[in-house]
């Protein structure tokens, strides 16, 4: 990765692009140490410190921007609307026709997609900041103004600002895919996330000084096992199962066309980080709840529905081993439901039966979409397990000392982090790759 980052900087043009993301990177971070005005963030502060915990639906958010939201800041909302405007499209995609048509029309569809995509995010942002305001004002009693002339104009000031402030950030990441070295969303999440690492890392050493007899051997272990499983991270993101291919042999006058050997390439993890972000989001509810209906202290007096709501609260803690269970299991369901949204395999077999193509030893038709289903059950599954072990391990590592409850979402963020610089290395290669090509007159 380092090497293909300096040979990169050897080109006048990728340096170009690299230094523009990198500023736009900068004015990102700027942005996100930029409190909104009519807050007092010290209330914010100390409110999310309390709230944001268990990984319920706050401390997710407030991981994806990178602490912005905690600190209300212009960029406290980040590129979440974009990213659940995506997931909506995507769905979507799949269950409307005409958007599934749009789809199939190449880069004209895709521009058209992107432009809705962009106009739900837009309004998933005005709901998100409305929603945010009154949380700031009612939970957290951190608006200054709420009464009369001052109240309107600053509740209209504090919802623009993050609504603004969101939009912005998906500008941000559009200039980076036009002038930049792309996967500008990515980097811009990739960005937040990576900014909350010291934050971690500094949460250890604070440990570490206080009780070194304890926490110094865990702190070793703990980097020893990180480091470990970036670099599984990193070998489950390149495996593949290639499918072998045989085209059959035509002649065509006096020239003979097809008789190739190639392979279709199936990820073992060619889902991503969604199905976790799926699972933790389904996951989220019941801790979230608690946000609104706080639970009764003692079951003295308490009735039926008060005692079955502190149940359910307990059953769905980060903390108890049924939350790490439902929540493997979530995610394996996941990954099943988005591989096959993404990979049809009766499509795949048609077409290698019209370009005259088969897999050796299986026959045309149902035969091989079945053999390609199998492959890709079994393949699923192992990615699945991958995605299950990476997003419960760190809740195994809270359990077993709550002081390291702050890095209960680090095997998220790890994958989200790693596989974000894989593809940024991928997209950097193939840009110096074609500045590299030999020409015509080589």
């Amino acid at each position: 990765m380092f090497e293909t980052l300096r040979n990169a900087w050897k080109i006048t043009e990728l340096r170009k692009k690299i230094l523009f993301t990198l500023l736009i990177v900068i004015i990102f971070r700027i942005g996100s140490a930029l409190t909104v005005p009519f807050l007092d963030t010290t209330a914010v502060q100390g409110w999310m410190d309390q709230s944001a915990t268990d990984g319920n639906f706050l401390e997710y958010l407030n991981v994806l921007t990178g602490g912005a939201l905690s600190k209300a800041t212009i960029f406290s909302l980040s590129i979440t609307p974009y990213i659940n405007s995506s997931i909506i499209m995507q769905l979507l995609t799949y269950a409307l026709p005409p958007l599934e048509r749009l789809q199939q029309e190449g880069e004209e569809g895709r521009k058209r997609l992107n432009q809705i995509t962009s106009f739900v995010a837009l309004g998933l942002s005005l709901f998100m900041s409305i929603a945010y305001y009154f949380t700031l004002k009612n939970s957290m009693g951190a608006v200054k103004y709420t009464t009369g002339a001052e109240g309107i104009f600053a509740a209209v000031v504090i919802v623009g600002c993050f609504a603004a402030g969101a939009s912005l950030v998906v500008w941000m990441g559009n200039r980076i895919n036009e002038r930049g070295i792309g996967n500008g969303i990515s980097m811009i999440l990739f960005a937040g996330i990576v900014a909350r690492f010291p934050t971690d890392v500094g949460t250890l050493v604070e440990l570490t000084k206080q009780t070194p007899e304890k926490y110094l051997f865990v702190s070793i272990g703990i980097l020893i096992v990180f480091v470990l499983m970036i670099g599984f991270v990193v070998f489950m993101n390149e495996s593949e199962r290639r499918i072998p291919i045989q085209y059959a042999k035509r002649v065509v006058g006096r020239k003979q066309y097809g008789g190739q050997n190639t392979h279709i390439p199936v990820k073992v993890c060619m889902s991503g980080v969604m199905p976790i972000i799926f699972a933790m989001s389904f996951m989220s509810i019941p801790s979230t709840l608690r946000l609104f209906i706080e639970p009764v202290k003692t079951f003295d007096g308490a009735t039926f529905m008060q005692k079955f709501y502190v149940h359910f609260l307990n059953f769905f803690s980060t903390r108890s081993f049924s939350y790490a269970l439902i929540y493997f299991i979530l995610i394996i369901a996941f990954n099943y439901f988005y591989v096959s949204m993404q990979y049809n395999p009766i499509e795949i077999a048609n077409n290698l039966r019209q370009h005259n193509g088969g897999i050796p030893g299986i026959r045309p038709g149902k035969p091989t979409s079945d053999y390609i289903q199998r492959v890709l059950s079994k393949i699923t599954l192992v990615g699945a397990f991958f995605l299950g072990i990476i997003a419960i391990f760190p809740i195994f590592l809270a359990k077993a000392d709550e002081n390291l409850s702050s890095l209960s979402m680090g095997g998220t963020t790890m994958l989200i982090v790693v596989s974000v610089a894989l593809e940024t290395v991928r997209t950097l290669e193939s840009q110096m790759m074609m500045r590299h090509h030999k020409g015509f007159l080589e």
